[in-house]
C-alpha cells in the first residue's frame, strides 16, 4: 500500500511545478491560439476553431493508450519517470512550431495548425498522463491529495498567468509586436520560443525533484496482456460509476473553462477596451484569486465535503464571471474608459475564476479517490488510465468550447481583424448575451452532476483500510 500520511514540502513543490508547462500549453491554446490564426493569420474564426477542436478530439484519443502504458511501464525508475524525461524535448519543439505557420493557402495552414496541434498536445500528454497519476501515489489521505494537487493547480496558473504578463507586457506590445494583425507575428514567435523553453525546464526539474521520492517499481504491478484483453480491462475500470460521474461533470465544467479562455481577449480588448497596464494588472488579479482559493480550499474541503464544494463553488463561479455582463447589459456597469470599470470588473471576474479553479481542485482529488474505489473492484490500481481519462475528457471539453466560442462570434456576428472601439454596440449586446447564457448553463449542469458522485471521507478512509489489511495478508 501506499502513503496514507503527509507528503514531504519538497515533494509537493517540485511536483507542482511540473505544471507550468501544462498552463503555459493550456493558456496559450486557449487565451491566444484562435485570436493568433484568426486577427494575425487572418483564417476565419469558425473555421479556425472547427480545426482545433477536431485536433483536440484526435488527440484525446492518444490519452488512454497513455494511461495504460505508463501504468504497465516496470523500469528501475518506476512507471512514471521514463515518461517524464522523455517529454521534454517534443514539448519544446512542437510548441514552437505552432506559432510559427507557414506562408501558404488558408487550406494549407488550417491543415498544418491541425497536424501540429495534434503533435504539441500529445507531447504535453507524454508528460501530464503520468505526472497527474502520481498524485494518488503520493498519498491516501482524503484530505491531503486535495493538499498536493492544490500546488499542481498553482504552478500551473502561475505558468499560464506568467505567460500572459509577458505577453501583454513585451511579447505582444510595441515594439516587439502587437496583439493583432501582421506587425504581431513578430511578438508570437518570440511568445512561442520562449514558452517551448521554460516548459522543457519545468518538467524536467519536476521530474528530477520527484525522482527519489517516486522512481522506484510499484508494489503492485500490472502485467501486459493481449490487446483483446487490455480493452475488456479498460471497459471495466472506467466503467466505474464515480469516474463517470466526475467526467460528466467535468465535460460541462471544462467546456464552460474553455469557452472563457477562449473568448477572453474578445472580452477583455473589445468588451471593455483594457489597455496593455490594465492586462497586466487582470493577469495580476486572476493570479492573486489562485493564490486565495491556493490557502482556502482545504479548509472548504473539510467544512463542506468535496461533493458539496465542488458543486457549490462551481455555481458561484459562473455567477461572479457573469455578474459584470449582466450588469453592462442593465446599464450599470462603468463605461470603458472609466476609472471605476476596472477595479468593479477585476472584484466580480477573480473572484469567479478564483472559485471555479477550487472546484477543479476538488474535482481532480475526488478522481484521486475513484482510484481505491476501482482497486475494490478489479484489483488493480490503474491511476495512469484514470488521469488519461480525466485528459481525453479535458481535451474533448477544450474543442467543444472552441467550436462553441466559434459558433457565439459567428451567431453575434462578431466582425474579423476588428479593432477596440469600432465593434457595433448592437453586436457587443448580442455577443455578451448569448456569453452569459453559455456560461450559466454549462455551469448548471456541472454542479448538479457533481452532487450525483455516491461516497464521501468515510467510504474512502474504509475502502484504504479495508485494502491495507488485504495487502499485509498478501504480504
Amino acid at each position: 500500500m501506499g502513503n496514507t500520511g503527509r507528503v514531504p514540502m519538497g515533494a509537493k513543490l517540485t511536483y507542482g511545478l511540473g505544471a507550468v508547462a501544462y498552463g503555459i500549453k493550456d493558456n496559450g491554446f486557449s487565451t491566444f491560439l484562435l485570436l493568433f490564426y484568426n486577427q494575425v493569420v487572418g483564417l476565419p474564426a469558425a473555421q479556425v476553431s472547427f480545426v482545433i477542436a477536431i485536433a483536440l478530439v484526435f488527440d484525446a484519443l492518444i490519452d488512454p493508450a497513455l494511461g495504460v502504458m505508463s501504468d504497465r511501464t516496470h523500469t528501475k525508475w518506476g512507471r512514471r519517470h521514463p515518461w517524464l524525461y522523455a517529454s521534454a524535448l517534443p514539448i519544446a519543439v512542437t510548441w514552437m512550431l505552432l506559432w510559427h505557420p507557414p506562408q501558404g493557402s488558408q487550406t494549407m495552414i488550417l491543415a498544418y495548425l491541425g497536424l501540429v496541434a495534434v503533435l504539441a498536445r500529445a507531447a504535453i500528454a507524454t508528460n501530464e498522463v503520468p505526472s497527474l497519476a502520481m498524485a494518488p501515489e503520493m498519498t491516501m489521505d482524503y484530505h491531503e491529495r486535495t493538499v498536493v494537487l492544490r500546488y499542481r493547480f498553482l504552478f500551473g496558473w502561475i505558468g499560464g498567468m506568467a505567460m500572459l504578463m509577458l505577453a501583454y507586457a513585451v511579447f505582444l506590445a510595441p515594439p516587439i509586436g502587437a496583439m493583432s494583425g501582421p506587425e504581431a507575428f513578430g511578438g508570437f514567435s518570440a511568445y512561442g520560443i520562449f514558452g517551448g523553453v521554460v516548459m522543457a525546464l519545468a518538467v524536467l526539474v519536476s521530474a528530477l525533484g520527484t525522482h527519489k521520492l517516486l522512481a522506484k517499481p510499484p508494489a503492485n504491478r500490472i502485467e501486459v496482456e493481449s490487446f483483446g484483453a487490455t480493452l475488456k480491462g479498460m471497459r471495466q475500470t472506467l466503467s466505474n460509476r464515480a469516474f463517470v460521474i466526475l467526467t460528466l461533470a467535468g465535460v460541462f465544467g471544462y467546456t464552460n473553462q474553455y469557452v472563457g479562455f477562449a473568448i477572453s481577449q474578445y472580452n477583455l480588448n473589445f468588451v471593455w477596451q483594457l489597455n496593455s497596464a490594465q492586462l497586466i494588472i487582470y493577469s495580476l488579479a486572476l493570479l492573486s484569486g489562485v493564490v486565495i482559493i491556493f490557502l482556502l480550499i482545504t479548509p472548504i474541503a473539510h467544512a463542506l465535503g468535496k461533493v458539496r464544494a465542488a458543486s457549490i463553488l462551481t455555481f458561484l463561479s459562473a455567477f461572479f464571471v457573469t455578474s459584470s455582463y449582466w450588469l453592462r447589459l442593465a446599464g450599470l456597469m462603468p463605461e470603458p474608459g472609466d476609472p471605476a470599470l476596472l477595479p468593479t470588473f477585476l472584484v466580480l471576474n477573480t473572484t469567479g475564476t478564483a472559485l471555479g479553479v477550487g472546484a477543479m481542485i476538488i474535482g481532480a482529488s475526488m478522481m484521486s479517490d475513484v482510484v481505491e474505489a476501482s482497486q475494490e473492484e478489479t484489483g488493480r490500481r490503474e491511476e495512469g488510465l484514470f488521469f488519461a481519462g480525466t485528459l481525453f475528457m479535458q481535451k474533448c471539453a477544450s474543442g467543444v468550447g472552441i467550436v462553441l466560442t466559434g459558433l457565439i462570434l459567428s451567431l453575434s456576428d462578431f466582425p474579423a481583424n476588428a479593432r477596440a472601439g469600432q465593434v457595433s454596440v448592437d453586436v457587443i449586446d448580442r455577443y455578451t448575451m448569448i456569453f452569459c447564457i453559455v456560461t450559466l448553463t454549462l455551469s448548471s449542469f456541472a454542479a448538479l452532476v457533481f452532487l450525483r458522485f455516491p461516497f464521501g471521507q468515510a467510504e474512502h478512509d474504509a475502502r484504504v483500510a479495508k485494502l491495507a489489511v488485504a495487502s499485509a495478508e498478501k504480504g
